[in-house]
This record gives C-alpha cells, structure tokens and sequence, in this order.
C-alpha cells in the first residue's frame, strides 16, 4: 500500500466550479464488457483513477491491446485476448474483476477467476452471479467447487435461462448481463438492479451489437448474438458519487459551487434530501448548483439508502457528515450493507455524535467538527472524512488515502481548485495494513 495521508486544513469556503469525471461502477463493467467484442473500440470519458488503471492491466494479462490516448480515452482491441483464466494478483485488488466472469464465460464458454476484493464493509458473497451461471449452464457454478479461491466455470454450449434475484444485486445483475449477450437463446433477468451503469453497461453492449432490451427496469430482457463488431466510439457517463461527494462537501464549507458534467435526475435522491435540509440545490441542463441561502437554517433528516432509485449506499457516509452540522437528530438507515458503519469512530475522533445501532445511526448536529488524524476505512468512508476535514477548523491527516484514489480522480487539485487547502504528504502509519 502506497504510504501517504491527505493534509488538510479546513475552514475555507468552497467556490467556484468542479468538473466531474466518468462512473468508475460504470467503467469498470463496460472494461469487462469490452473483453467479449470482436473488433477495435474507443472507450472516451474514462476517469483516471487507480481502479480503473488496475482494470486496465488485467484485462491486458489476459492478453487485450489498450493504447491511452489520452488521460481519458482508451483504444482497445480484445481480439488478440489469448486465455480465459484470470488468477493473478490484480484480481484480488478490485471487486469489479469478477464481471470477468461473465465476459469471458461468454466470450470463451469458459472462465477461471481469483476471487475479488474490494472495500471491506460487509459480507459481500457472489452466490447470485453464480446462481445465474448456474441457470445458463455453467458447471462449476456452486459455492461449494471453488478450490483454493478460484471458480472454475464452464458451459457446453452457455444458453439463456430465467434467472430470478432473491435480492437486488449490481454485480450479479451486470454479470448475468454479460455472459447472457452471446448465450444460445433468449435470457430474463427478473429483480434486476437498475443503477445508471447498469443501463450505461447496457447501452455500451447495444451499440457493439448485443440485443438489450429493459435496462433500467427489474427486468431485462437479452437476445444473445453470435458476434459484437466493434469499430465504435463510446463515452461513459459521468459519476453520480463522485457528483455527491463535491455537493456535500460545497455544503458542509458553507460554500457556493457548481458540479458541470453530471445528470441531474441522478443525483435527485441526494438533491431533495439536501432541499429538505435547508440548501438551495438549482439544476441546469448538467449541472447542480448547491449553496445556502443567507440566514437560512440548517435541519437535520432521515435518510435510508435503497437500491437505485433510492438514496445510494455509496453516499450514506457522505449523507452522515452533512447530517453531522444540521440542527437536531438525524437518523441514517442503511438498508443495503450490513456493516457500512466501520467509519463511524473516525468521524467521532472529530467530535461528531453519532450511536449506532446494527443499521441505524443517529446523528445529533454539532456546532463544527474539530481537527483529527483518521483513517479512510475504505472509498467512500474516505471521501466523507475529507468533507469533514474541510468543515474542521485545523489540521487534519487523512490516512490510506489511495483508498480514496480508487474512486475519486484529482481530488487533490479538483479541491484546491474551488478554494480547499489540501495536499497529499508522505505518512508512515507503525499500523500499517494491507489496502481494501
């Protein structure tokens, strides 16, 4: 893990205007989509962050030429992919590896692959994306015959099924999608997930020549197709989290900024829950303007993260940070994650007062939150510190910072440039351990 801290002296106001870079949730799908494509393609809009960068160099290991155009555009060419095994070390760095699974069972009708990894806040199996598999005739499909922290799958030939989710899965629902593009016959997905990657995914295999059809409902509906042609340019939507993330942090700064390159009807979850709050949030044609009228007051709420179109999960600890400086109790449910409370001591570490409780936490409102050295616990627990340590006044250390490099592109100088006096330093931590 690479040994730096965020320094960040907090107080100043933040103003002035924030680009947004493209999905990370969705890029990293689209990466793995790519795998299954049977011609060149342009990939634009493609956010420069360590994720990604890992994303990239397995797919070369499997033997894929990506050339960088640019910081933000990949020329990629699968046809030259030479394995279907995916066991190095880079799969254990990112959960979004295990959409290879499903790209290469439909590429190869085979697929070996580590495990992932990912951040660390609750038990996070994959038994729907192998229970999908399993319906479209993956041997190797059951928990029970991963030998040594690798599923071995493989489908003579792979067809299309109906596959049912007990519960509302991203992953699983991106992975069935995949796989099902070059399956014999027709598959449903039933209960699927409906996030605006998953429709991003979905358009990015449309236009390659999948045949998609329901993306962005509970059900989607694919025709699989022997052949996806390439020789097309694509570009990927932007970052709702990341769009989150600069609205809470102009918040809690008592700044006035502007968030361009984003959809504003998918950031409406946060939007109405900041409306509600007391803050001003005006919608252009990409952009959301937040800041707070003068003399107006600030309230505390209840939020409950749901699956999209709920309140994201992904936002609940930056919710919880803007929840710590309103007037009154708050209370955050957490509905998807068991245990995305692991950050809670660090932010009391800044004097926030918050209890929690399996998944609920209240948070009383406190005046402002006080200087601290803290841990990011993992990505986005990362980036609501940093939004606390904006609105402290002082010094405060954010530590395993490349946690938040993950998600999160030039946060450095995308945050000095609307005002914030952060910079990233060197920092031994004697408690070092290795990176979620």
């Amino acid at each position: 893990m690479n040994n730096y801290a965020y320094k960040i002296t907090g107080g100043n106001r933040l103003s002035g205007e924030v680009e947004i870079s493209g999905s990370k949730n969705a890029v990293l799908g689209i990466l793995a989509a790519a795998m299954m494509v049977d011609g060149p393609l342009t990939l634009e809009n493609v956010p420069d962050i360590s994720d990604v960068r890992v994303m990239v160099e397995l797919c070369r290991s499997l033997g894929a030429e990506i050339e960088e155009i640019d910081v933000h555009t990949l020329k990629i060419d699968p046809r030259t992919i030479c394995t279907y095994k995916a066991s190095g070390s880079l799969v254990s760095k990112i959960r979004a590896s295990y959409y290879l699974m499903g790209a290469l069972l439909g590429r190869f009708g085979k697929a070996a692959i580590r495990l992932p990894g990912g951040c660390n806040f609750g038990d996070r199996p994959i038994d729907l994306h192998l229970k999908a598999f399993q319906l479209m005739g993956a041997k190797g499909a059951r928990p029970n015959e991963i030998e040594a922290g690798i599923v071995n799958l493989s489908a003579n030939p792979l067809h299309g099924a109906k596959i049912y989710f007990d519960i509302v899965s991203v992953g699983a629902t991106i992975n069935a999608m995949l796989a099902a593009c070059k399956a014999d016959g027709r598959t449903e997905i039933i209960n699927a997930a409906k996030e605006p990657h998953i429709v991003d995914v979905a358009n990015f295999l449309n236009a390659m020549g999948a045949r998609i059809k329901g993306a962005g409902t509970d059900t989607i509906k694919i025709t699989g197709v022997p052949f996806l042609k390439g020789d097309f340019t694509y570009s990927v939507i932007p970052d709702q989290i990341e769009a989150g993330t600069y609205m809470v942090a102009a918040a809690v700064t008592g700044g006035d900024v502007t968030i361009t390159n984003l959809i504003p009807t998918h950031m409406e979850p946060l939007s109405a829950k900041m409306r509600e709050m007391g803050y001003t949030v005006e919608d252009g044609d990409d952009s959301i303007r937040v800041y707070k009228q003068e003399g107006e007051e600030i309230y505390s709420t209840n939020v409950k993260t749901a699956p999209y179109p709920g309140f994201p999960t992904d936002l609940q600890p930056q919710t919880v940070v803007l929840l710590c400086l309103a007037d009154g109790m708050g209370r955050m449910h957490e509905n998807v994650w068991q245990s995305r409370f692991q950050y809670v001591p660090e932010l009391q570490k800044m004097g926030a007062n918050i209890n929690v409780f399996e998944r609920h936490a209240l948070v009383n409102g406190i005046t402002r939150f006080k200087p601290a050295t803290v841990v990011a616990t993992d990505l986005r627990a990362g980036a609501a510190l940093v939004c606390a340590a904006l609105a402290a006044e002082g010094t405060s250390y954010i530590t395993h910072a490349s946690r938040i490099d993950r998600g999160y592109e030039h946060i450095v100088s995308k945050l000095r440039s609307l005002g914030a006096e952060i910079e990233r330093v060197d920092y031994e931590d004697p408690n070092e351990d290795t990176e979620a």
